[in-house]
């Protein structure tokens, strides 16, 4: 009884919605919150002091071990829109475009790209992030069920954040045309509208991520997601041989287990506070993060995970590990991840070797602009900043840019001590496994690029 008069309070002192505008859920467990919050929030209330004395003055973002040390230790919210674009390098694209963002949406109407974001992502998101259904028109009744928990992306809110999700979605897939819309991409936006309040740099911050911190993870053939996620089961190999060998003796593939984490970048995953402090640290120091996060939550629940029997029960398990007081308590969570060993360094090299023989490729085919921008324009011109290049002839450049970006993924797995490639080919000699994944475009993939 004294039990659940403790929780009855809890309740009424704990506000329903949080400070982003999420529910919290039936079974929320309000008593083991407010302890954890009543601690966490001396922690925010010494980080804003330093973040304001760090930041007092208004001048831009400079990067700096001090900055990254305080990065790593949360960004307080009044302070995170800035810093993300500071250390990102968004803000810099913003003020090297003005009225880009603008044109964009008032630019030519492209059907097939209006209608990848009105329906596309109630086909395949609903696959891999149950709890949206998708997009259709802001007056659409989908609309509401994108972030259904949350009431500022309802209909009768004021404002009603689903036009300015929309418009962010509509806009980069003008600006980026090898992109499109692609799936995971309105949970991304979404985040980053509720962060920053603002439609203009919620679409820089989502180029920052999708151009540049996380290249190919959104493109056609997903390369980079399929090479990271690739790259996280050889890491588990390495520092936690038993699980992965829980994960061959099923015959099971990472990406059926872990490609929310990685599509979704840990969005309806983990608490939005501990994405949001995940996302602090993808900002600024890239992709490693992701690994840091993953390896922390198998590591943490390697004891649970080897009791599961069957590949269901494996993903079950893997969905239990992302719930609990362990990744709720988002500072200590994170605390945990940086103290953990490092990723091993010479994959993460090759990863971003990877990347580079990718965009090298993109590059030389004429299908990236110097400043990091894909063309927009299958012939012709297109001015992104004071960048002006053509393209054409887009068959073969993209066929050969898929070819050399295959080779560096072939190189990769080779630097891993590994012949067979999950793209389809084999290198060497042994035929590919069972396992392996073929030509697919990657899990749950519908990409929908603007048409010509």
């Amino acid at each position: 009884m004294e039990s659940a008069g403790r929780a009855q309070a809890a309740r009424d002192r704990v506000p329903r919605i949080d400070e982003y505008g999420f529910e919290r859920p039936e079974d929320f467990d309000y008593a083991a919150y407010e302890e954890f919050f009543s601690a966490y929030l001396a922690i925010l209330t010494r980080r804003a002091i330093k973040w304001s004395r760090l930041l007092k003055g208004g001048g831009g973002i400079q990067k700096s071990m001090t900055l990254k040390r305080y990065i790593r230790k949360g960004v307080p919210l009044e302070h995170r829109a800035r810093v993300w674009m500071g250390v990102s390098g968004a803000q810099a694209q913003m003020d090297q475009n003005p009225g880009y963002y603008r044109h964009l949406l008032q630019g030519e109407r492209d059907d097939s790209l209006e209608e990848a974001i009105r329906t596309e992502t109630a086909l395949c998101l609903s696959i891999i992030c149950p709890r949206t259904l998708g997009l259709l028109p802001p007056s659409g009744h989908y609309m509401n069920r994108t972030f259904p928990d949350n009431v500022r992306f309802r209909k009768g809110s004021d404002p009603c954040l689903q036009r300015t999700l929309y418009n962010v979605l509509l806009a980069y897939g003008h600006h980026n045309r090898g992109v499109g819309y692609c799936q995971g991409m309105n949970f991304i936006a979404g985040y980053l509208i509720l962060v920053t309040r603002s439609e203009e740099e919620s679409f820089w911050l989502l180029d920052a991520l999708v151009g540049r911190i996380l290249p190919d993870y959104y493109s056609p053939s997903m390369l980079g997601l399929k090479t990271d996620q690739e790259v996280l089961g050889e890491l588990v190999r390495t520092k936690l041989p038993a699980v992965a060998a829980l994960m061959d003796s099923h015959g099971l593939l990472w990406t059926l287990v872990v490609s929310r984490w990685f599509i979704c970048l840990f969005v309806d995953v983990l608490p939005v506070e501990t994405v949001l402090r995940v996302w602090d640290c993808l900002f600024n120091e890239g992709s490693k993060i992701i690994f840091r996060v993953a390896l922390t939550l198998i590591k943490q629940h390697q004891a649970l995970i080897l009791e599961a029997t069957s590949v269901p029960d494996i993903c079950e398990k893997f969905k239990e590990i992302t719930g609990g007081s362990f990744v709720t308590e988002c500072h200590t969570f994170m605390q945990s991840a940086h103290r953990r060993p490092r990723p091993a360094s010479e994959l993460l090299r090759a990863v971003r070797t990877n990347r580079a023989h990718t965009r090298r490729a993109k590059a030389k085919s004429g299908l990236l602009c110097s400043n990091g921008h894909r063309q927009q324009s299958e012939e012709g011109t297109h001015r992104t900043g004071e960048t002006v290049q053509t393209t054409s002839a887009k068959g073969s450049t993209s066929r050969h840019t898929e070819a050399t970006a295959q080779q560096g993924a072939k190189e990769l797995h080779l630097k891993m001590g590994r012949a067979d490639f999950p793209g389809g080919a084999v290198v060497e000699s042994p035929p590919a496994s069972a396992g392996d994944t073929g030509s697919s475009p990657g899990p749950g993939r519908s990409h929908v690029p603007r048409s010509s």
